[in-house]
């Protein structure tokens, strides 16, 4: 079969590699319909997360289950299934916690040894305890599909931001980061209620879908301008909630910065050198708290796909290029260049 590995920076290539197979009773083989490229993985790209030459990449992808291990008992071929950007078993302390991300026995697609999600078909360890089944109407359906597809990671992460933060109706929130993280986290925000929506950006390709997602606000600006922006905005105090979805030094520092006094900051960004920003005096002297990480997709895929089925929530517009499998490379290069904000792939 045909899947994408990364050689090196900027080396990202469509490759035949091994057949994805059974190996465990518990295991499935998905069949992918459709995949995409995300943020995280220009890390990779670029070189700054280090990588195995000929890994497999890629962690987001929906297909249907080709087969299933004799251990298997919530999937048949045929069923259409989403997957989490991370495996896991299902029935551990952590699993029954919801944090499915600290499974012991979990991984992440595309770790050397395993399939990764840009490629034509998956083995899924502890299917039962990953996988996510679809009803068959989404099958025939494009704009629904692709918004599904936003669950096995951008959406569900935004949301995890938004969890993380304490979201609440009437609050007012603000969100650093205008990717496709960024963007959701505009959407899980209004989901839950939030009466005043700041979307920090530059791009004004991408503040428009935050506006149509639910921004009341847009700041164009970084650094100090962009604090004292969102504080003239709201009278000086900060936003109840702010959503860090970026992951350097800069972003932390102002997602800190602009949150109100006792209230908290909700970090989903991939951290990426030093403290990431973090002012211990500032957060105490200001009771500002700090939670968040790698967000437990599984956990929330089942009620966020709900309110997807149901016309409440529609991530799919932050998807704005689509590319065959052979078309990855470019479609990497794209995303590099900020000439695409998400690239899905369709096979």
């Amino acid at each position: 079969m045909r899947a994408t590995v990364i050689h090196g920076p900027n080396d990202v290539r469509v490759e035949e590699v091994p057949d994805a197979a059974l190996r465990r009773p518990a295991d499935a083989v998905v069949r992918t319909v459709l995949a995409c490229v995300c943020g995280s993985d220009l890390w990779a790209y670029r070189g700054v997360a280090a990588r195995e030459k000929g890994q497999r990449i890629g962690h987001e992808f929906l297909g249907v289950v080709e087969e299933v291990g004799s251990e298997v008992r919530g999937f048949r071929a045929g069923d259409l299934v989403v997957a989490p950007f991370v495996w896991s078993d299902g029935v551990c302390e952590f699993c029954v916690e919801g944090l499915h991300t600290s499974c012991p026995h979990g991984g992440f697609w595309g770790e050397p040894g395993s399939d990764g999600g840009q490629g034509e078909a998956v083995r899924v360890p502890f299917a039962d305890g990953t996988l996510v089944k679809l009803p068959a109407e989404v099958r025939s359906d494009e704009r629904l599909l692709t918004a599904v597809l936003a669950l096995s990671d951008v959406m569900s992460t935004g949301h995890h931001a938004a969890m993380s933060a304490g979201v609440r109706p009437g609050a007012t929130v603000a969100v650093v980061g205008d990717g496709a993280v960024g963007l959701c986290g505009v959407l899980a925000a209004r989901r839950l209620g939030a009466e005043r929506i700041i979307a920090l950006g530059r791009h004004e390709s991408r503040t428009a879908i935050a506006r149509t997602f639910g921004a009341t606000d847009v700041v164009p600006a970084r650094g100090a301008e962009a604090v004292a922006a969102v504080k003239e905005l709201t009278g000086g105090s900060g936003a109840h909630a702010v959503l860090e979805a970026v992951g350097t030094e800069e972003s932390m520092r102002t997602a800190i910065s602009i949150t109100r006094d006792g209230g908290s900051v909700g970090y989903v960004g991939v951290p990426h050198g030093g403290s990431a920003g973090v002012d211990i005096q500032q957060m105490f002297n200001r009771n500002v708290a700090v939670r968040g990480g790698v967000a437990p997709a599984r956990h929330y895929i089942p009620a966020l796909l709900a309110d997807v089925l149901g016309g409440v929530i529609d991530p799919s517009p932050v998807f704005d290029r689509t590319v065959e499998l052979a078309g990855v490379p470019e479609g990497y290069k794209a995303m590099d260049a900020r000439e695409a904000l998400k690239v899905k792939i369709t096979f």
